[in-house]
């Protein structure tokens, strides 16, 4: 089934799409659509099932959420974006760049790896999306996944931060969440789709991110054909969220480098 995925569209210039995190939504992005949408369109999707979007039907996969984003493109009249992605949001961004290579003029991957899981990492994502689809709750995403989703330095300092990324995930629903842990239990590696990027990318990690960090941060790095690194001290998985300023000084930057013409 088709589905026509909703987005948020903010501001004008470069097209800067960026994708979600699990189990979030685009309402993750507010600080980005709000600190670049200034200088750039920013536009923040809901992946398939999650926030505005519908779910439909088919095979879990993260190659059928890339198609889905394809086809936004093609709505929104976007010949081209630079493409972001956290954690899932990564996942997707790495294979549209698979799937539609020239719809990407530059890559952000943030909190994500370009590993497949290992089995133990699959085996909980399968019990989760089992349990998901069984309580029709989210109580085991609350459980099990958010512990892990901001630094220690947020738990300890950042009450709000903390507690708006723990409504968000009380907020997916429940066939979403299961859905999207079956996808990524799915996918496969993409270090050679990142090894044949042809446009710039940034690789940006948390110092605290415990479910994706430096070294997965620096074999996406070392695959790239020219890529940067950055490491967002005090933040862990949802750097984005954790320190939006930095974050977005870093994308501003790198977006603004894309887009400027080659003399």
């Amino acid at each position: 089934m088709t589905v026509q995925l909703y987005a948020r569209d903010v501001g004008a210039g470069t097209p800067l799409v960026l994708l979600h995190a699990f189990p979030l939504s685009s309402a993750m992005w507010l600080a980005q659509r709000e600190g670049l949408g200034g200088r750039f369109r920013v536009i923040t999707p809901d992946l398939r099932g999650f926030g505005g979007s519908v779910l439909g039907a088919g095979e879990p996969s993260v190659e059928t959420m890339a198609d889905d984003v394809a086809r936004l493109f093609r709505r929104l009249g976007l010949p081209r974006a630079v493409l972001g992605g956290l954690s899932l949001g990564g996942y997707v961004a790495m294979a549209l760049c698979r799937r539609h290579p020239d719809l990407v003029s530059g890559l952000v991957l943030a909190g994500t790896r370009a590993a497949a899981d290992p089995a133990e990492v699959r085996e909980r994502r399968l019990a989760q999306a089992d349990r998901l689809e069984r309580d029709g709750t989210v109580r085991v995403l609350v459980d099990e996944v958010l512990p892990g989703l901001v630094g220690p330095t947020t738990y300890r300092q950042r009450a709000l931060v903390y507690g708006r990324v723990r409504g968000l995930v009380q907020a997916t629903p429940a066939r979403a969440a299961a859905w999207a842990q079956r996808a990524m239990a799915a996918r496969e590696e993409s270090f050679d789709t990142l090894r044949g990027l042809k446009v710039p990318a940034l690789v940006v990690v948390g110092s605290e991110d415990e479910l994706a960090g430096e070294d997965d941060a620096r074999a996406m790095t070392d695959a790239l054909p020219n890529a940067e690194l950055l490491v967002i001290p005090r933040a862990g998985h949802l750097c984005a969220v954790e320190q939006p300023d930095l974050f977005n000084q870093a994308v501003a930057e790198f977006a603004a480098a894309v887009s400027r013409p080659t003399a």
